[in-house]
């Protein structure tokens, strides 16, 4: 006979209600007690009924994680940690690439409105293209990242005033000639352009000439070709700053090609501090925030959204550090 949830609450010294609350994962309980109740569930092999519970909540036990590419390290890390979070508190997690396509955004928004998801976590790239809208009937979203707006819930890092102090660092390692790798005017994503806007700032607080260059898949490759490229047009540069890490890997690539190394030749900067960057032969100086913690701020605004559908949207901004490693160095 399969477990009840009222033989995992005797097993487990609690009532049938706490069990439910483990299970479902929507109300907290005290960590004590969710691992008692926890290692009932494991001792009696107890199965949910998610059809049942389904049509008794009017939830499917499923929510849904959608970032622009799955490729990068950056996605992988965010992943990871949101489903490790989510399956420790009992829900599922469906994980899909929009490609940086509104269309797939609306496609996932549909199947909330539907109840076949209980609730999204989304990254759209840029407002104007993003399926989040004034006056549709949104479902219980959360959207991570720099795309502005007061819809619904958000979590993001200060992309703007990173990479202000990031240039500002740069600049006071004595580099005057600092290129800023993924920007540009026809940036399509919202990150470029606030990370933009910063070193913007930072250079013209500073006197200095902007120095953008675009690349908009922000790729290992997409980093090593536009290096590739502006170097074979210009000179040697003091630094270049790299909007993610991704871009900086692939411009070290190149410089290597060249027979060019950092920072005895030129400094190298990144954002995002992926785990990849501090085992880079030189490890790399980046932009650094607690994945963890930025999961962690996204599932609990996701779910307190489930819970309270008509709470005020609010905004999470993540604390980020300057991390100084070995690919920049003070001008002689």
């Amino acid at each position: 006979m399969r477990a009840t949830v009222k033989d995992v609450a005797s097993r487990a010294g609690v009532s049938p209600k706490t069990v439910s609350n483990v299970v479902n994962g929507l109300v907290p309980v005290s960590e004590k007690t969710r691992e008692r109740v926890e290692r009932a569930l494991v001792e009696l092999d107890y199965v949910p009924n998610l059809s049942a519970r389904g049509l008794r909540t009017g939830r499917s036990g499923l929510i849904a994680l959608a970032l622009p590419n799955l490729q990068t390290a950056y996605s992988a890390e965010i992943v990871s940690a949101i489903v490790d979070i989510a399956h420790a508190s009992g829900w599922s997690v469906q994980v899909e690439e929009t490609g940086m396509e509104p269309v797939r955004e609306r496609e996932l928004l549909v199947k909330a409105r539907a109840h076949q998801i209980d609730g999204l976590i989304l990254n759209p790239v840029v407002l104007e293209d993003s399926a989040i809208e004034r006056g549709t009937n949104l479902p219980p979203v959360v959207i991570i990242g720099e795309v502005e707006q007061e819809l619904t819930d958000r979590v993001c890092v200060d992309s703007e005033g990173a990479a202000w102090e990031m240039t500002r660092f740069l600049l006071g390692l004595g580099h005057r000639s600092i290129v800023a790798v993924g920007a540009g005017a026809r940036s399509v994503s919202a990150a470029g352009h606030l990370r933009a806007l910063g070193y913007r700032r930072a250079m013209s607080e500073a006197g200095l000439e902007t120095i953008e260059v675009e690349e908009g898949t922000w790729s290992h490759a997409g980093g090593a070709a536009v290096v590739e490229e502006y170097l074979s047009h210009n000179d040697l540069p003091d630094a270049f700053f790299c909007f993610t890490d991704g871009l900086a890997i692939g411009a070290l690539g190149t410089l290597a090609e060249r027979g060019l190394f950092a920072p005895d030749d030129v400094s190298v900067a990144g954002f995002d501090d992926i785990e990849a960057a501090k085992y880079l032969v030189p490890a790399l100086t980046t932009v650094s925030f607690d994945k963890r913690a930025f999961a962690e701020a996204t599932f609990a605004k996701l779910v307190n959204r489930m819970t309270n559908r008509s709470a005020e949207p609010g905004l999470t901004v993540v604390p980020h550090a300057l991390v100084e490693r070995a690919s920049t160095r003070a001008r002689p």
